[in-house]
């Protein structure tokens, strides 16, 4: 039996970016995305774009194995404006 330890692989990362626009009603709806970003550099790149078009962008990423349906708490590397609150 072998005394080594492999080391434990980087868990997937789900990063997206979301903008928000409101209905006549007043409530906020999605108007961009979601969409998958390669990295949260990028995703916060394209958040700071949409920030000034949509009432409200928000990038958030989280740690992500949907095989096992394991999904890490969510993290907010970008908000701009009204968004909805993270579940």
């Amino acid at each position: 039996m072998s005394d080594h330890i492999l080391p434990s692989q980087k868990q997937p990362k789900l990063i997206v970016v979301v903008a928000f626009d409101r209905g006549e009603d007043g409530e906020l709806f999605p108007a961009f995305g979601p969409t998958d970003q390669q990295s949260e550099e990028r995703a916060i790149r394209t958040a700071m774009a949409l920030a000034g078009k949509h009432v409200g962008v928000i990038a958030w990423s989280r740690d992500a194995n949907p095989a096992l349906g394991d999904y890490g708490p969510p993290t907010l590397p970008f908000t701009s404006g009204d968004v909805p609150d993270m579940e």
